[in-house]
């Protein structure tokens, strides 16, 4: 069976033959289809800024980093700022390609084909917007916020459209970022979440599954209250990275055949110190208690290890350890 029909049955609960595995380099069952960001004339080709022009700054340490300037902090703004064009043809010049090179290529063509966006609402609202404004806005309940909300929805869709004009059933997958959880609960309140975000997301999620296409969702932190809400609003595969955070427990209790996760050994507490029985002993519970006899249960990697203080090899003991003890494959259940 290719891994790309593995990595479906795992999402569908369709029973896979196996563990599948997003990352870890040649192990994945997955491969991602690149987009090209356009930057407008403000951007000066300046590397700190993206193409929302928000402005991102790094330590020392080689990551990700943070953004720190904030192109809208004033909505007034809004509606003379250089909002992204989805539409814009340069974005999707290279697909083609790239989706043929796969097509050819016996390592790739038979693995499960994801399109992205980074930052997808909430996250980006906070970019261009900033944390604390945003957080008066919702509370306000201002015009504006919701104006900034839906001009995102309005790119996310248009992007959805264009890949799926594009690529159509050459993809499998919209995946995005979207962090919601500190380390104690989720952001803000079930009936904020409910009443803001829930119809946007619909509205977004259902412009994938319209494409034929699952929905993979990464959101860091105790995320727990919003899971429900994301399950109604037709999210496919979470990824979540801190799982003893979430409460592995908790997780599997409350939401074990409800939707796929995507996980690992947890990123803050259990990577970092490379202990093999806390490993083993975690990925046995993961897969047991967040998995099911019929699926629903993806290995994530967390790319970056110097990020979170990660020796490559234990990562690779990681892989080793969850392939190991695949029940889905040692027909374990």
């Amino acid at each position: 069976m290719e891994p790309r029909e593995i990595v479906k049955r795992a999402i569908e609960f369709c029973y896979p033959p196996r563990l599948p595995v997003n990352g870890f380099g040649e192990a994945s069952d997955c491969v991602w289809i690149r987009t090209d960001d356009i930057f407008p004339k403000q951007a000066n080709a300046l590397p700190s800024l993206d193409q929302w022009l928000c402005r991102w700054k790094k330590t020392d340490l080689p990551n990700m980093g943070q953004v720190k300037g904030h192109p809208l902090a004033n909505l007034a703004e809004i509606d003379t700022f250089p909002w992204p064009d989805p539409d814009e043809p340069c974005r999707y010049v290279n697909v083609p390609a790239q989706l043929d090179a796969v097509d050819i290529d016996p390592m790739l063509c038979g693995k499960y084909r994801i399109c992205s966006i980074f930052m997808l609402l909430w996250e980006r609202m906070q970019a261009l917007h900033g944390l604390e404004n945003c957080m008066l806005g919702l509370i306000d309940d201002t015009p504006v916020i919701h104006e900034l909300a839906d001009r995102l929805v309005a790119y996310d869709i248009g992007f959805i459209h264009n890949m799926h004009r594009i690529a159509g059933n050459r993809i499998d997958c919209f995946n995005f970022s979207e962090d919601w959880g500190t380390q104690l609960d989720l952001m803000v309140s079930p009936h904020l979440f409910r009443k803001f975000f829930l119809p946007r997301y619909q509205r977004i999620f259902a412009a994938a599954h319209d494409s034929g296409w699952h929905v993979w969702m990464h959101s860091c932190g105790k995320i727990n209250k919003s899971i429900p809400i994301l399950i109604e609003a037709g999210v496919d595969v979470l990824n979540m990275q801190q799982p003893i955070t979430n409460g592995i427990e908790e997780i599997g209790r409350e939401f074990a055949g409800k939707v796929c996760f995507e996980t690992l050994c947890d990123i803050q507490r259990t990577l970092p110190k490379g202990d093999p029985e806390e490993i083993q002993n975690q990925a046995v519970a993961l897969m047991r208690q967040w998995g099911t006899a019929r699926g629903g249960f993806v290995l994530g990697d967390y790319g970056d290890e110097n990020a979170i203080g990660t020796a490559p090899e234990t990562k690779k003991y990681m892989l080793e350890t969850f392939q190991r003890y695949d029940p889905w494959e040692n027909g374990s259940w």
